[in-house]
């Protein structure tokens, strides 16, 4: 039984792409500050995307040294080959960006493949499968650079192919502007944040006055006083019969990436902390990894380790005064001066319940809330308007990439992304 249709072949990738570029060198060395040079670690390739917003610097010597055979450009495909083995990414941006350890990129041959259909297709089941039944390794798996370069592309006419990358193509530049909206939602709210409660130029500010550097007012307090740590656990006996788990290692930076569902009966016995609306929840473990995320409006059976310490806002304390406190750099500041352990630094709850925040008054807290929350629920909206645009692209993807789902005789206008291929070819 064929599995593609008869004008389809199955070609090696090697034979369809004009470069296939792997990491040789050993670690880059990095620096601190920014520096505009930015490694592409197996970390930054996740859900289809190359984050280059969380990224490590190098200077520009190390940068010329690392992409001395190939500078990766906009539209390059990035696979991971370990740890986590078998992401893929498409680099979206023009940033100055390398290769780092155990990652490869592609870069079609544009005469006998489309860029973007090639990156559809190692998203596939067919794909994604030989990866993961060629990976190896008794503690950590990974693909030899050798087997990824020979992994089998399903590879229809180009005209085909066009079609299909312009459709899935078309959710993806949707979810980019959703991307993009997004972040700029967060960086106004942050930044009405700092401009009134860090460089105290509050509305009203001038007519205030200071006391020992501190508006009138307004106090010092230990974070016990605006919230509650921890206020609500499932027991034994109070089980749902299904829970949405969170793990430590699922929580970046204000963002959850993955949610395991459980039975009650099967869930890890870390499973225990509940939440709700307004909580945030943040990793007790090396808090200088800033692993913290909001709950907005969470489904009633989602629940969180026992690692996280959950901070929900008591009722004169708005939960977007709060979020902005509880991650500003004063508070992680302090949450890692006072972690314990050398190999695993923690912070104990009651250190999180003693730590110092700047309160203005209740009514400068309730201006700010009613200015940003809007934004909040705003980037919600986006977010959840995303998600049903994935899972849309996702039910699509395999049937397109397996012609099962034919788009021969559809007229489809193609997208700007793909300016660049199309004209390549």
């Amino acid at each position: 039984m064929r599995l593609f249709p008869d004008s389809w072949q199955i070609c090696e990738i090697n034979t369809i792409c004009s470069e296939i570029v792997d990491c040789v060198n050993k670690t880059a060395p990095v620096v601190e500050e920014e520096t505009g040079y930015k490694m592409i670690r197996t970390t930054n390739v996740r859900d289809g995307r190359i984050d280059v917003n969380e990224t490590k610097f190098v200077e520009e010597s190390v940068f010329k040294k690392w992409t001395r055979r190939v500078l990766p450009r906009r539209n390059d495909i990035v696979l991971t080959r370990e740890a986590p083995l078998g992401e893929v990414g498409l680099l979206r941006s023009d940033e100055k960006v390398f290769l780092g350890q155990r990652t490869i990129l592609y870069r079609a041959n544009p005469r006998k493949l489309n860029q973007q259909f090639l990156y559809y297709s190692m998203l596939s089941t067919y794909v994604q499968g030989q990866i993961k039944g060629q990976g190896s390794g008794a503690t950590v798996e990974h693909l030899r650079v050798p087997d990824a370069e020979k992994l089998a592309i399903p590879v229809p006419p180009l005209e085909v192919q066009k079609k299909i990358a312009a459709i899935l193509l078309a959710y993806d530049e949707l979810i980019e502007i959703n991307q993009r909206r997004i972040a700029l939602l967060e960086k106004m709210a942050e930044e009405i944040y700092r401009e009134w409660f860090v460089r105290l130029r509050f509305p009203g500010h001038e007519q205030v006055r200071k006391i020992k550097g501190v508006p009138e007012g307004w106090c010092v307090a230990e974070l016990k006083e605006l919230a509650s740590i921890n206020p609500s656990s499932i027991s034994r006996q109070g089980d749902p019969e299904s829970i949405l788990y969170v793990d430590i290692s699922s929580v970046g930076i204000n963002r959850i990436d993955d949610v395991t569902p459980y039975t009650s009966a099967n869930a890890p016995g870390r499973a225990r902390r509940r939440v709700k609306h307004g909580d945030v929840i943040w990793s007790s473990v090396r808090p200088a990894n800033r692993a913290y995320c909001l709950i907005y409006e969470p489904p009633a059976n989602l629940i969180v380790s026992t690692g996280f310490a959950v901070i929900r806002p008591n009722s004169a304390t708005p939960f977007t005064f709060l979020f902005f406190a509880v991650t500003s750099n004063s508070f992680i500041d302090q949450m890692t001066t006072v972690a314990k352990g050398a190999a695993y630094p923690a912070t104990s709850f009651d250190d999180f319940e003693k730590a110092k925040l700047l309160v203005p008054t209740e009514c400068l807290l309730r201006c700010f809330h009613e200015k940003t929350e809007p934004m909040f629920r705003q980037k919600h909206f986006l977010q959840q308007q995303s998600e049903w645009l994935r899972k849309t692209r996702d039910l699509l993807l395999p049937r397109l990439i397996s012609g099962k789902l034919s788009v021969e005789h559809l007229d489809i206008q193609f997208p700007p992304g793909m300016g660049e291929s199309v004209h390549d070819i």
